[in-house]
């Protein structure tokens, strides 16, 4: 689509191009000292984020008429902005939303967003999407969501989601998202179509979620909510920290158990969480992304109906975690296809090719953090030289990853 949008300070905005240029907020003007001042003074402007964030809400809870800030659309009753507002596809949606707080507001309405997740169970509703231990069309899954009232409901987490719904991901402008760069180079991206499962689709209704876990192969994690609230906690890991409250792992911590819903795990175990050490704790709301740093451990519920996009990556920074996680546990490693036999040979092969410097550093790396930990321990167990004397945490295993 071609056109563009032009934003001043305080996010008055013109939309200049094709079509959709009669729905542009009118009155733009380029701040001059004189304005500035006018403007600094007008009792109904509302300081922004200096990220640019507009909270949803704002148009409730401005003390003045934000409304004003419209253009021609403050000429209009909200009833008729909203009747617009339903025409419009998500795209521009999201564009009409970005030009002022006002029509930030009236674009996030529920029930524009409700028809929207309609039309797109219309257009996939054949279309076959793993939730759990069960593979349902998504229609079928959508009246599940409007009908169920399980304790714990069955949570959509599809990895094969771009390929199932033609999706272009990337920054050109008729691809359907991109990855936020922030977060770097993901490093599984040297095994190219022998990468691991990386993205997934989640779909859920109130009270669904993800019980305590860390993600898989050592990687982080990005988790961007499209539509919805999700609340968070989580733990750093660490040789002095114990799994999360109620939570209990293996010896060679393959398995993680919990004998709690999560609804249970909140009514007994929450309040003692909350006053561990390391314990953060949110809500992440639609637009807005979470990263989860490699070997956390975190639990999701959805406090309401929710559509998200999370994509595993391995940044720079903790490769050489992910090189020791395939190298001394091969039996947890997951996500390759069954082509791939040994994929930590594969990983340094791959890296070596195309990263040689980075591969050195890495396994230099993960060689210190072996020695380290091994000098930790020989101090742990031995008190003044004396061999005869000892004591042990466990299984003995002192991994950090951070």
């Amino acid at each position: 689509m071609g056109g563009h949008i032009i934003v001043d300070e305080l996010t008055h905005a013109r939309y200049l191009g094709d079509d959709y240029s009669k729905l542009s907020c009118s009155g733009y003007r380029p701040r001059t000292q004189e304005t500035q001042t006018t403007e600094e003074q007008d009792s109904t402007l509302i300081s922004i984020n200096p990220l640019g964030i507009k909270p949803l809400g704002n148009a409730y809870t401005a003390c003045g008429n934000i409304k004003s800030k419209a253009g021609l659309f403050a000429f209009l009753p909200d009833e008729l902005i909203t009747q617009i507002a339903e025409w419009l596809d998500p795209a521009i949606l999201m564009r009409l939303g970005s030009t002022c707080k006002a029509l930030y507001a009236f674009s996030r309405q529920e029930e524009l967003w409700k028809s929207i997740y309609l039309s797109l169970v219309e257009r996939y509703g054949n279309v076959p999407f793993r939730a759990e231990a069960v593979e349902w069309p998504l229609k079928v899954y959508a009246d599940y969501m409007d009908q169920n009232d399980d304790e714990s409901p069955l949570y959509l987490f599809d990895c094969s989601f771009v390929e199932k719904m033609g999706l272009k991901v990337g920054k050109e402008s008729e691809n359907h998202y991109w990855i936020p760069a922030c977060f770097g180079k993901d490093l599984f991206d040297v095994l190219e179509e022998q990468r691991p499962d990386r993205r997934w689709l989640i779909i859920g209704p109130e009270r669904s979620g993800s019980s305590f876990h860390k993600d898989p192969n050592a990687t982080s994690a990005w988790n961007a909510v499209i539509r919805g609230s999700k609340y968070w906690i989580m733990f750093p890991t660490a040789p002095s920290n114990p799994p999360p409250p109620g939570v209990y792992v293996s010896e060679d911590q393959s398995e993680v158990t919990s004998p709690l819903s999560i609804t249970e795990w909140l009514l007994g175990f929450h309040a003692e969480a909350r006053k561990t050490k390391g314990c953060k704790e949110g809500i992440c709301r639609e637009g807005e992304v979470l990263h989860v740093p490699s070997g956390w451990w975190h639990l999701v519920v959805n406090l309401e109906g929710s559509v998200a996009i999370t994509h595993n990556f391995v940044p720079r920074a903790h490769l050489a975690n992910a090189l020791a996680f395939m190298r001394d546990k091969p039996v947890q490693v997951s996500g390759f296809g069954n082509d791939v036999k040994d994929p930590y040979a594969l990983f340094v092969a791959k890296l070596g090719e195309k990263h040689p410097d980075l591969l050195r550093e890495s396994l230099a790396e993960m060689e210190r953090l072996k020695a380290g930990k091994k000098r930790k321990w020989d101090d742990l167990v031995t008190a003044d030289g004396d061999e005869g004397f000892g004591f042990g945490f466990g299984d003995g295993d002192d991994e950090d990853v951070p």
